[in-house]
């Protein structure tokens, strides 16, 4: 089990300015029934400028979010770098180029992300780009018999054999992903298996935890970050990468994800600012919905720690029976993005995933954006099931059905891309 770090508002990675003042444990913290203000400092001090916010209650939350839910991410290693192993220019037909890269950093035996990025071949200059965490590996979301299979742990699902990926697997989350309907639209799509960094088990044996030290450790060890803090960090390698490739604009970065990696989605745009757009798709708790859901379909912050007690740090579990005493709630990770659009999707069927909690989370993260004067959430109530695409920059749409990824949800993803990127 992790160790847990002292209760610092420490400089570590993105963490923010330092602080001098200790935080709370959680038993000392207030307890709050409703959602915090995300405009009010910790001191009680109210926000009312936006270099406020920026250089103090920006700082802060992210801190706080460190320390009492994800973990602390690592400095970025400053040592990354990129091999493309594959170029194949005739990608669906011509349409597209193919690349399979080979991203590198940190200790030299940490574990290393095989990206696989594709671009269009026809567009006026460097393309928009889509990037996110997969599921079942790069094979799956093409049909290319030459992408390569990871070679990592991986959690049951098609073409999985005793936790390994194999060639039933390819193709088969095609439409999960709708690649080449991206590419029709003008957008590259850049993504990666989640378990290069970390595979999603209950422990932090293999991927990156533990190639990365404690602060203060003197023996090799985990580093006080969960999974998904993990996955967040592997993001932003790809970004390093990303500002890099010609074929790509670094203005236009959109970061995509599913379920646990739609959760991730959200934490890695917050915490890095070349990240221009976020798509947190059916994240749920711990991602999109308030830990404070009201709903009884809702899965709840007890729930997800006893299922996946890897996906956070060892002090998130403290709040299983007294979620009240957080001193956030998940709008405030919405907040962190600001003034960067964000967009959430849901599905009514998938009522785990709250997706009225989620839209009060983004009317609740609106103070924030309308201070930054980045407009905000402009709609007072739930859009209509399979409705109009609520496009402002805090956007929502519900469509029918479960928790899945189609390529109808791909359009609206799209759309809100077409909208708000226009603006960079």
């Amino acid at each position: 089990m992790k160790g847990t770090l002292p209760a610092l508002l420490l400089a570590v990675g993105c963490a923010g300015v330092p602080q001098a003042a200790p935080l709370p444990p959680v038993e000392e913290l207030p307890v709050r029934a409703e959602r915090p203000d995300p405009l009010l400092m910790l001191d009680g001090r109210k926000v009312s400028t936006p270099e406020q916010w920026m250089k103090e209650r920006r700082p802060e939350l992210k801190a706080l979010f460190q320390h009492y839910m994800y973990g602390y991410f690592p400095p970025p290693p400053g040592n990354v770098k990129a091999v493309i192993e594959r170029a194949d220019a005739a990608c669906f037909g011509g349409k597209a180029t193919l690349k399979e890269v080979t991203i590198s950093f940190g200790p030299e035996a940490a574990p290393k992300i095989s990206l696989l990025l594709v671009v269009p071949n026809k567009r006026p200059g460097p393309a928009p780009v889509v990037m996110g965490l997969n599921f079942q590996g790069n094979h799956s979301v093409v049909d290319d018999p030459k992408v390569a299979l990871p070679k990592v742990w991986m959690r049951a699902g098609a073409g999985v054999k005793d936790n390994r990926a194999t060639d039933e697997g390819r193709g088969k989350q095609r439409d999960a992903w709708s690649i080449e309907a991206s590419v029709d639209r003008g957008y590259a799509v850049a993504t990666f298996h989640n378990g290069d960094i970390d595979p999603d088990r209950h422990d932090w044996t293999d991927g990156i935890h533990p190639h990365y030290f404690k602060p203060g450790q003197t023996q090799p060890g985990p580093h006080d970050w969960g999974t998904i803090a993990a996955w967040a960090w592997g993001l932003h390698r790809v970004v390093d990468y990303l500002v890099t490739d010609n074929d790509i604009d670094p203005a236009r970065i959109a970061c995509f994800g599913h379920s646990r990696n739609g959760k991730t989605a959200l934490l890695a745009a917050a915490f890095d600012e070349r990240i221009a757009l976020a798509l947190p798709h059916q994240a749920g708790c711990g991602g999109t919905a308030p830990s404070r859901t009201k709903n009884p379909k809702a899965e709840t912050v007890k729930v997800i720690n006893k299922a996946f007690p890897h996906w956070f740090n060892d002090t998130f579990v403290k709040f299983d029976e007294q979620v009240e005493r957080l001193p956030f709630d998940q709008h405030c990770l919405v907040a962190l993005v600001a003034p960067r659009p964000v967009l959430f999707t849901n599905a009514v069927e998938d009522q785990w995933a709250d997706p009225g909690g989620q839209f009060e989370n983004l009317k609740a993260a609106d103070p924030v954006y309308r201070l930054l004067g980045a407009g905000g959430m402009d709609a007072a109530a739930m859009p209509e099931v399979g409705g109009k695409l609520v496009d402002s920059t805090l956007g929502y749409w519900i469509r029918a059905g479960k928790h899945s990824t189609t390529p109808e949800d791909w359009k609206v993803f799209l759309d809100f891309c077409d909208k708000q990127l226009k603006k960079r």
